[in-house]
């Protein structure tokens, strides 16, 4: 079967190719891509090529499809996994195998380190690989976005369960975020700061009493305060505050807010040694400063106060990405009606994958989701009422309908439509 896919070559070398691909074997899955979520991981190793630590030395002679936050439907199942998966069930994948015998040793994924599978593309070839580590999950919901969000949602779920406290007096670490303590979360009203929102105010299992999201600009703390409101948040205990930083003390400020205190985790969503600097200085009593956003360089660095790291028992952690479970659970939530349709603001098709990702930092707005098997520039949600299309025109209407953001209906829509675009 032929695929059409967008492959990395190497440093901005990316390029939407059409190709035929193998035949599966007995221990292998063919499967079709329906949406793909562009993270800025994808933009990281673009602009890295081989130097990025899941692709391939050899990328340039065996270029690797890019994406890794897809999800579609089984299309064929090697008799290996007969009993397990069957044509026509709907999948996301959790990308990061672990997988010692992989393309790159342990650090392989799909959306990578792989010639036939990544979330750009028509069809793939689902390997072993992914079957053994058990990270071709079902997905029971409706439609498909929802499970391409399921690995960023994982990210957040990952870094909530790697948050770490400690008793004086013993070395016994307590995983977690304290139930019904204090967060702060600082940069976060980007696309994976709205999905933390999401999830700190939809778990059962505990959360915080008061929580704390900051930026510094003003209108995506307005459009995060108005898809994830005070007024439901007090419905799950949670008291939340929306805070612009651009102020001339915000560690007053937001001190001020945690009562004097500090905060028991303080998650930075910006690696900017600045805001990496006001957690610090937030933090409570064994507070947990979570490291969430990845730096571009090698030999990034930021201030730290060594003082209360030992007399004030500061903790540090970060983590890259969700496991299986975190995945697991985040397509759980979405299965009990939690929809991750706020971090969505663009949307496009396979044709806008390679400037979209060669250029995301620059695009301003939330996630940038794509539609494998259509053509369509890529699209601000807001925007769809100002091209004059009657196609455009209906998602317009469908998207107002659902509070301006995206949704299954819409999706439904835009998939039978295609052929007008």
């Amino acid at each position: 079967m032929k695929t059409k896919a967008v492959r990395l070559y190497g440093e901005m070398d990316l390029r939407l190719e059409e190709f035929e691909l193998p035949e599966i074997k007995d221990d292998e899955i063919l499967a079709k891509v329906v949406s793909d979520s562009i993270c800025m991981s994808s933009y990281k190793s673009s602009h890295q090529g081989a130097a990025h630590k899941r692709v391939p030395d050899d990328v340039a002679e065996n270029p690797t499809i890019i994406g890794h936050e897809f999800a579609g439907e089984i299309v064929e199942v090697g008799a290996k996994w007969a009993s397990r998966f069957k044509s026509g069930d709907k999948f996301s994948i959790q990308p990061a195998l672990n997988y010692p015998g992989g393309p790159v040793g342990v650090l392989s994924a799909p959306g990578y380190s792989y010639k036939y599978i990544g979330g750009d593309a028509t069809y793939v070839v689902i390997p072993a690989e992914v079957m053994e580590m058990g990270c071709l999950l079902p997905f029971k919901g409706e439609g498909f976005y929802p499970a391409s969000l399921s690995e960023p949602l994982s990210c957040v779920i990952g870094a909530m369960h790697a948050c770490y406290h400690t008793t004086p007096g013993s070395y016994v670490h307590s995983m977690e975020i304290k139930d019904d303590g204090k967060m702060a979360l600082l940069a976060g009203v980007g696309p994976m700061g709205l999905a933390m929102i999401n999830y700190v105010l939809h778990r059962e299992d505990r959360r915080p009493s008061l929580f704390v999201v900051t930026d510094i600009d003003q209108a995506r703390l307005d459009r995060a305060a108005s898809l994830y409101t005070k007024e439901f948040a007090a419905s799950r205990g949670i008291e939340l505050h929306y805070v612009n930083t651009k102020v001339e003390d915000p560690v007053s400020l937001l001190k001020g807010i945690s009562g004097g205190e500090g905060y028991d985790e303080v998650v930075v969503m910006a690696p900017v040694p600045a805001v990496i600097e006001q957690a610090d200085e937030i933090l409570a009593f064994d507070g947990c400063l979570n490291f969430f956003s990845g730096p571009g360089k090698p030999d990034f660095k930021a201030p730290l106060n060594f003082y209360n790291v030992h007399y004030a028992s500061t903790h540090v952690v970060g983590t890259s990405g969700g496991n299986t479970d975190d995945m697991k659970e985040a397509l759980d939530l979405m299965g009990k009606g939690m929809d991750p349709a706020g971090l969505v603001t663009h949307v496009g098709g396979l044709n806008a994958v390679i400037d979209t990702t060669l250029n995301l930092p620059s695009i301003p707005g939330g996630k940038k989701l794509i539609y494998t098997h259509i053509e369509m520039p890529l699209t601000a949600i807001a925007d769809f009422g100002k091209v004059g299309k009657p196609v455009y025109d209906e998602l317009d209407r469908i998207c107002k309908a659902h509070q301006g953001l995206w949704s299954v209906e819409a999706e439904n829509y835009l998939l039978s439509h295609a052929s007008d675009l």
